[in-house]
């Protein structure tokens, strides 16, 4: 997945000028963000704080982990079926 070059906090300070009265296009003109950008930022983070964001990164992390593993272990359990069923 691409990168942002935003970071949360910045993320948040944008949503905040926004809040505080700008016009989305002022805001997205000023950040050199898309409208859509804005939009998809404020449905994601809006009304959060920084440290609120960083435990969403943290839990997406360990979400991310533990699919993967839920994965290879799945994988693990198809090859053991059909290695029993060829003997």
């Amino acid at each position: 997945m691409r990168r942002s070059r935003f970071s949360e906090e910045q993320i948040i300070s944008v949503l905040k000028e926004h809040e505080a009265g700008m016009k989305p296009q002022d805001v997205c003109r000023k950040h050199g963000i898309s409208d859509a950008t804005l939009y998809k930022w404020k449905a994601k983070f809006g009304g959060m704080t920084a440290s609120e964001t960083a435990r969403l990164r943290s839990l997406e992390e360990e979400n991310r982990r533990l699919k993967k593993l839920l994965a290879e272990q799945m994988l693990d359990n198809a090859v053991l079926k059909d290695l029993l069923r060829k003997n």
